[in-house]
């Protein structure tokens, strides 16, 4: 038998378009789909969008004022580095005031106390000469008594013993 030229079914007419019915029922089905995605997702996607917009409006705003705050507390930084150094500046003069008072203070009491000292030191001077010239005078009264007893025992006889011991209690009685 001869084969009359019959159609593949494999092929199509064309490369590019589909055959007839293919569009026709392809197109009726994304139709229906498209209106069934449209009814049914479309309010929950604009809803979506509608919360991502206010979503991202409140970020905005959250971030413009917490650049707003961050300015304000960077003037507020910038002011309080300013008393900073102005604070610094009234902390050192104090400072260089009282340094300068309690050198002063420390100049009069070192002043008093040298005062002090000096008196001291010349009294103790005066006490010193005098209870060395007590001792001098002591020393040269024991050593004088001990030369004259030495003396005057090898040149007294006991009758001249007797009359200086009468005189000199005779003396003492008329002191009185």
């Amino acid at each position: 038998m001869i084969l009359l030229a019959t159609e593949d079914p494999t092929r199509t007419h064309s490369w590019i378009w589909p055959e007839g019915y293919e569009i026709y029922f392809g197109g009726a089905a994304s139709i229906f789909v498209f209106a069934l995605l449209f009814k049914l997702a479309g309010p929950t996607l604009k809803k979506g969008m509608s919360d991502r917009t206010a979503r991202i409006q409140k970020q905005l705003d959250d971030a413009a004022n917490a650049m707003s705050s961050a300015q304000a507390e960077a003037i507020r930084i910038r002011e309080a580095k300013g008393d900073i150094g102005s604070e610094r500046a009234r902390l050192l003069a104090e400072a260089d005031t009282q340094a300068q008072q309690l050198l002063v203070d420390g100049r009069a009491r070192l002043e008093v106390e040298i005062v002090d000292l000096e008196t001291k030191a010349v009294a103790d001077n005066v006490a010193a000469s005098g209870r060395i010239g007590d001792e001098l005078r002591a020393e040269v009264a024991r050593l004088s008594i001990a030369a004259v007893d030495h003396v005057v025992s090898g040149s007294l006889d006991a009758a001249t013993h007797q009359e200086l011991i009468e005189n000199f209690i005779v003396r003492v009685g008329a002191g009185r």
